[in-house]
């Protein structure tokens, strides 16, 4: 990979996954977030299937019931939650708390699948609690937006996970696409059950809501897929991984400039140790002298 590419794919990846959060919200003025995100995820599904239709597909049950279980963490659950959390907390926020998904697969991997990890990486998974504590101004109050931004962390450490172990074998754009359109589907389900559909165009002009989906669509679901995939691809992921942490940072400044949102002292602070933590978090474990065990698996490997 030529590396004068890498920092400004790095940098296009992680800014355009920090503006979703702030605008995502702005969807969320003319449409119910499960309505929105099916919207988002079927229209990219659609845009993409002329160009993956060549390439290898699975054949057999199995490997489809695995693709639609990852979209349905990664795409469904994941955004849903961030998108259900911001209607009762900020986009700075949403993006600050739902980033914590590498102090989550940690705290799985070390729990349930007997992984490793060095004093520096508990530092800093304590480090990514502490900065979650400062962004609610030192007086945390598990509110329902913030308890799903939270959640929303936790699903997508689960849906890196599914990623790691089901998707070796799977072609990475057939994944992408296809998770994507299992995610849409399990969404418009969501929509229909969980919440009354909304899509108005009373409160804001055509063009608003014309460059808003297309912003979800197009450089959400697609460029950001596609830049972040060929990364991971041809670089060290865990290496790659530890720049997630520009997407709170860039949600946080996007919240404040785009959508006016406060920007206050204490949720810089907080971006700055969860930061840390995700940094300490990414450095390689040591390697265990018991081959059976699994090694611990690289962050994050999909963003928002």
């Amino acid at each position: 990979m030529n590396r004068s590419l890498l920092l400004p794919l790095i940098l296009i990846s992680t800014l355009v996954a920090g503006l979703n959060y702030p605008i995502g919200k702005m969807g969320l003025s003319f449409s119910s977030p499960y309505l929105l995100l099916a919207i988002r995820f079927l229209g990219a599904f659609v845009l993409m299937l002329p160009f993956i239709i060549s390439l290898p597909h699975p054949k057999r049950f199995m490997p489809w019931l695995k693709i639609a279980m990852i979209g349905f963490f990664q795409s469904t659950l994941v955004l849903g939650m961030i998108y259900f959390s911001m209607h009762t907390i900020t986009s700075a926020n949403a993006s600050i708390l739902s980033s914590t998904n590498p102090i989550w697969l940690v705290l799985i991997q070390s729990l349930f699948l007997r992984v490793r990890y060095r004093r520096l990486q508990w530092m800093g998974v304590v480090l990514g609690f502490v900065g979650v504590v400062c962004t609610q101004g030192f007086h945390f109050q598990f509110q329902p937006g913030t308890l799903f931004a939270l959640l929303a962390g936790l699903c997508w450490a689960i849906a890196t996970l599914l990623t790691k172990h089901w998707g070796e074998t799977i072609h990475t754009w057939v994944l992408t696409t296809y998770q994507m359109g299992f995610g849409g589907l399990f969404l418009v389900i969501a929509s229909l059950v969980l919440e009354q559909p909304m899509f108005t165009l009373q409160q804001v002009s055509i063009f608003q809501v014309v460059w808003i989906l297309l912003y979800l669509i197009i450089m959400s679901s697609i460029v950001q897929f596609v830049t972040w995939f060929y990364l991971i691809k041809n670089h060290d992921p865990a290496k790659i991984s530890s720049f997630l942490f520009l997407v709170p940072l860039f949600g946080t400044v996007g919240g404040w400039l785009i959508l006016n949102e406060a920007l206050h002292w204490y949720v810089g602070l907080g971006a700055i140790f969860i930061a840390l933590g995700i940094f300490f978090v990414n450095q390689p474990s040591r390697k265990k002298e018991n081959k059976t065990l699994s090694s611990p698996i690289p962050i994050a490997e999909n963003t928002v």
